[in-house]
């Protein structure tokens, strides 16, 4: 989920708004405003109902990020790199760019999420409470405990052993532990996520057409998000099994076709299709052979066809700061998420500063065609043995 909104860095950690999160602040303000609040505390006007419940969802985004602030700080505590935390329609997501390298790691780095809110919600219970002795007013005790409730259902949803929540993570590093074989513990994680996911969708298309409550349709919105991000996660556990130690080199496209900087866009348009340009995007080189930045057929198609012949390439290209780098031996896997996460999704393969090649995730996703080398049968023991996967 991108970030459309940045807001800086918290603890280190970058931390950004995707627009999506407006539909849960609405429908969390609205669902107070209009229903919870007025039912609970008749009598307020209408101005302080809403002021208080837009309270609340300002404060109920605040306990999420909180929760994935948490996975984050405990993730690098554990040596796994965060790239960021973007909260959107269904919560929050912590980015991280790689997985943990041990079942116990993958368990503190999980569990620490519900164990956040699960605190925060006993915390506001305990505020809530003495708030209510010392006679404050009864609608901002109703909002307090309502934080306190949610927080509390978001630690105890979060914990159910299901892919890609939170105990989903907790399952997966249990069955890591006790088989030893990552790959086969996330296929679990992610089997039980969809059956979790395929009941929600069930249950609340059930009490949308039977019950007549319109409110089904929030638990199989979940359900569907759930059975889409499990089968995602399991694809992905498949795609390491298959890249895991693999090299750049190997993946890349070796030799690229350079664009000089110097020349105009007109000139390169001449070029291609059918001339020396056939692909989308060009590594642009300096007159002394250095790397400057990245040209697309994109970049190029929204320069208006008038002003082509009086732009550079330079101009018109993306400056290298803003272009994935990659080293030749590092490993593939370490790659992905930066390259998923870049406009372009390509990277500059450079050797000590030297361009060797570029890698797009279409090489990625033939390296993962490609038919798998058989393996010899091993010989066969007179006694038993144990073996380990690697993942």
């Amino acid at each position: 989920m991108n970030e459309t909104l940045s807001l800086g860095r918290i603890a280190g950690v970058r931390v950004g708004l995707n627009w999506s999160v407006l539909v849960i602040v609405v429908l969390v303000t609205v669902a107070l405003a209009r229903g919870e609040f007025p039912a609970a505390h008749p009598g307020y006007s209408a101005v302080q109902y809403w002021a208080l419940a837009l309270s609340a969802a300002v404060v109920f985004l605040v306990s999420l990020l909180a929760h994935e602030l948490a996975h984050a700080v405990v993730a690098r505590r554990n040596g796994v790199q965060v790239d960021g935390i973007t909260l959107w329609m269904l919560g929050g997501a912590a980015r991280l760019h790689s997985e943990a390298a041990t079942p116990a790691a993958e368990l503190r780095i999980a569990a620490v999420g519900p164990l956040t809110s699960l605190l925060a919600g006993g915390a506001l219970a305990g505020v809530a409470a003495g708030l209510d002795a010392l006679h404050v007013s009864g609608l901002v005790v109703e909002a307090v405990a309502w934080l306190s409730a949610i927080n509390i259902l978001l630690g105890v949803f979060n914990a159910l052993p299901a892919a890609p929540l939170d105990g989903g993570r907790l399952l997966r590093a249990y069955l890591w532990h006790r088989t030893g074989d990552r790959l086969r513990a996330t296929r679990g994680a992610s089997a039980a996520g969809r059956a979790l996911g395929w009941f929600m969708v069930l249950t609340g298309f059930a009490a949308v057409l039977f019950g007549h409550h319109l409110s089904g349709l929030w638990p199989a919105l979940i359900g569907w998000f759930l059975i889409s991000a499990a089968t995602a996660e399991a694809r992905q556990a498949e795609m390491r099994s298959v890249l895991g130690g693999i090299p750049v080199r190997r993946v890349m496209t070796p030799n690229p076709v350079t664009v000089p900087d110097a020349a105009t866009l007109a000139g390169f348009v001449a070029e291609g299709p059918f001339g020396h340009y056939r692909h989308s995007a060009f590594p642009v080189l300096a007159a002394d052979g250095s790397v400057v930045g990245l040209l697309t057929v994109r970049r190029v198609e929204v320069t208006p066809a008038q002003a082509r012949a009086s732009t550079t390439v330079r101009e018109a290209m993306r400056p290298l700061d803003d272009v994935v780098i990659a080293a030749p031996e590092e490993p593939v896997l370490d790659l992905l998420p930066r390259l998923e996460a870049s406009p372009v999704r390509r990277a500059v393969v450079l050797d000590e500063g030297r361009l060797v090649g570029i890698l797009t995730v279409a090489d990625i996703t033939r390296a993962l065609a490609w038919p798998a080398e058989p393996t010899q049968t091993p010989p066969r023991s007179t006694g038993p043995h144990l073996t380990r996967e690697a993942s």
